[in-house]
This record gives C-alpha cells, sequence and structure tokens, in this order.
C-alpha cells in the first residue's frame, strides 16, 4: 500500500500545474488558432470563413515587411552570440579585475527592454543624444540619427537589442568554458597550438550544446520581439521597423480585428516551432550521446 501511495503522490502534486498548462496554454492556443480561421472583428465570431485571413495576411504589405524585419534582426542579433563569446574568452583567461569586467558586462541584462529602448532612442536624436555631442567637438557632418530613415532604422534597434543581451550571452559562454578539462589548455600550450587555432578547432566544437542553447533563446526572443520596437521606433518611421509581434498587436487592439490578429499569431507560432523544435530535437540528441 506503502509504494503505491508513493507512485501516486508525484502525480498528485504535479496535476494542478498540469491541468492549468492544459487549459490556459493549449487550450489558448487552440483558441487562437480557431479563431484564425473566423471573421472576429472586436469580440469572436465563432463562424468560420476558411483561410480567408491568411490570405489577407500574406497579401499585406506591412505583414510581408515584418517578416523581412524579422530575418534582418535575426541574422543581426548573432552577434549578440559572437560577442558573448569573445568577452567570455577573455574573462576566462583570469585577467585582472575579473570580477568588474563581468559586472560591467552583465549589467545591461538587468535592464528591461523598454528601459534599453528608451535610452538608445534618446541615444539617437539628434538633438540629445550621440550625434549633437559630435556636432559640439566639431565634427558637423557627423550624423547618427539611425531611426529617422527607413534604411537604417532596423540597425539602430538591432544594436540597442545586441547592446542589451550580449552580458546574457557571455554568461553562458563563460559557463561553457569553465567546464572545460583544463587538461586540454595544458596540452595545448605544451604542444605549441596557437590561441586562435585551440578556439577553433578544439573550444568552438566541445561548446555545441552551449551555442545550441544560445541559438534556441536567441531565436524565441527575436520572434516574440515587440517592447523595444514600442520604445524605439513604435514601428516608425512609416511602418519600416515593424515586427510580426508588433503587427500581430496592432492588428487587435487598434485595427480591432482579432480573426486576423489570430492568423498572425498563428504564423509566428509555426514559425517558432519551425526554428525552435530542430534546434531542441538536436541538443537533446547530443545530451544524450554525451550521456
Amino acid at each position: 500500500m506503502g509504494i503505491r501511495w508513493s507512485r501516486v503522490i508525484p502525480h498528485l502534486a504535479v496535476a494542478p500545474a498540469a491541468l492549468l498548462t492544459l487549459v490556459f496554454f493549449i487550450g489558448a492556443i487552440g483558441w487562437t488558432v480557431y479563431l484564425s480561421f473566423t471573421a472576429s472583428r472586436r469580440f469572436p465570431d465563432y463562424e468560420l470563413v476558411g483561410w480567408k485571413q491568411y490570405w489577407r495576411l500574406f497579401h499585406d504589405p506591412s505583414w510581408m515587411l515584418s517578416l523581412q524585419n524579422l530575418v534582418i534582426f535575426a541574422v543581426g542579433s548573432l552577434l549578440s552570440i559572437v560577442m558573448g563569446f569573445i568577452l567570455a574568452a577573455l574573462i576566462d583567461k583570469e585577467v585582472h579585475g575579473e570580477g568588474i569586467f563581468r559586472t560591467v558586462f552583465l549589467y545591461p541584462l538587468a535592464v528591461s527592454l523598454i528601459v534599453t529602448g528608451l535610452v538608445w532612442r534618446w541615444l539617437f536624436n539628434p538633438g540629445l543624444g550621440v550625434e549633437n555631442v559630435l556636432h559640439s567637438m566639431g565634427w558637423e557632418g557627423a550624423s547618427f540619427n539611425w531611426l529617422a530613415s527607413q534604411d537604417t532604422v532596423m540597425f539602430g534597434v538591432i544594436l540597442a537589442a545586441v547592446w542589451q543581451s550580449t552580458g546574457f550571452f557571455m554568461a553562458l559562454m563563460l559557463a561553457g568554458l569553465k567546464s572545460i578539462n583544463t587538461e586540454i589548455w595544458q596540452a595545448a600550450r605544451l604542444d605549441g597550438v596557437p590561441f586562435w587555432r585551440l578556439y577553433i578547432e578544439v573550444i568552438i566544437p566541445m561548446m555545441k550544446l552551449t551555442f545550441l542553447t544560445c541559438i534556441i533563446l536567441l531565436c524565441i526572443g527575436v520572434v516574440k520581439a515587440y517592447d523595444i520596437i514600442v520604445a524605439m521606433t513604435n514601428g516608425g518611421p512609416g511602418g519600416a521597423s515593424v515586427m510580426p509581434a508588433y503587427f500581430v498587436i496592432d492588428a487587435y487592439w487598434q485595427k480591432q480585428n482579432l480573426g486576423f490578429a489570430s492568423a498572425g499569431a498563428t504564423v509566428m507560432l509555426l514559425t517558432t516551432l519551425v526554428l525552435f523544435l530542430p534546434l531542441v530535437i538536436i541538443t537533446a540528441i547530443r545530451q544524450r550521446r554525451a550521456a
């Protein structure tokens, strides 16, 4: 009897969390997908209209631009992983004042994306930010007003996002470097292996799981990017910095089109699954092989 209860009690303890997940997470996803096939406006309308909302979605220039911006933002944000690895490699050498450098690089992580976006919006402001400082120093031709141009606005958003997230990826990379056996470093020194060759041929391949983890987290952050867009550009100028998450929320709150917004949210979900699931599967397989 005691053995039977020892097996049942853990399941009972997990049951409330599983029920909440089933109702509020999976249920909400199913409800959103269903609404994407309806003509719901401000309130739900459960009469099905087929693929009409998806046809409208992919014939909307603003949505197609948001997908293009998503790709640009994702590629540009990879710089935060690269810089995080470089900073981690430098700190891992146990330089003098390592704790101070680690704190400085991790500090942006303590700042929310809304605050980050506002600060960088001020920095890009020609009357208050970097451009004004450069002009006061005599560089009258200097221009740093990236957020005012449709051609450069996404680069400004990427720069702010990279500044905010680099410290986080640095911490993950540093943890991965600390887990590498010190005998590898000693053997490399004895064999006279060049510094760059050691990292490219030995260290980086050994940190594949760390890199995969970083890429997974980056993909999730890129797909749901909303707050930094609101804080820095609010989708402007002229809708040039619209991202899918911003498009979906704007479609419901401003255009009051629930079915249209649900279609966009469903496409975002599928995009996340396409990017996320293969990386998760690869990571799980590698961890199983390592075990």
